[in-house]
């Protein structure tokens, strides 16, 4: 979320700039000089954050693929019951005294 408000951040400060630099320009190229601007200022100003943004996604990419595979294995079945667990192969638990 921070590295997008930044990005944000950057294409309207740039903008306002550009407009108060140079008021008869076209709004059209205005925008286009902005966005090229406020890239290659976020380039380098908000590496870290894209850097921690990228690791954010990462993580959580293969979080999700773990959970995946779990759930694949327990439904096909291949799951195994966690040490200590004392469940049958319905996976109810046992009874010792049947």
């Amino acid at each position: 979320m921070k590295y997008t408000l930044g990005r944000l951040g950057l294409l309207v400060g740039a903008l306002l700039i550009l407009l108060v630099l140079f008021p008869g320009m076209d709004l059209i190229l205005t925008l286009l000089i902005a966005f090229v601007v406020s890239f290659a200022l976020s380039w380098f100003l908000l590496r870290g954050w894209r850097d921690e943004m990228a690791n954010d996604l990462a993580r959580t990419a293969e979080r999700r693929k773990q959970k995946k595979q779990q759930l694949r294995s327990a439904l096909a079945g291949e799951d195994e019951p966690a040490p200590g667990d004392s469940r049958d192969a319905r996976g109810e638990p046992e009874n010792p005294s049947r």
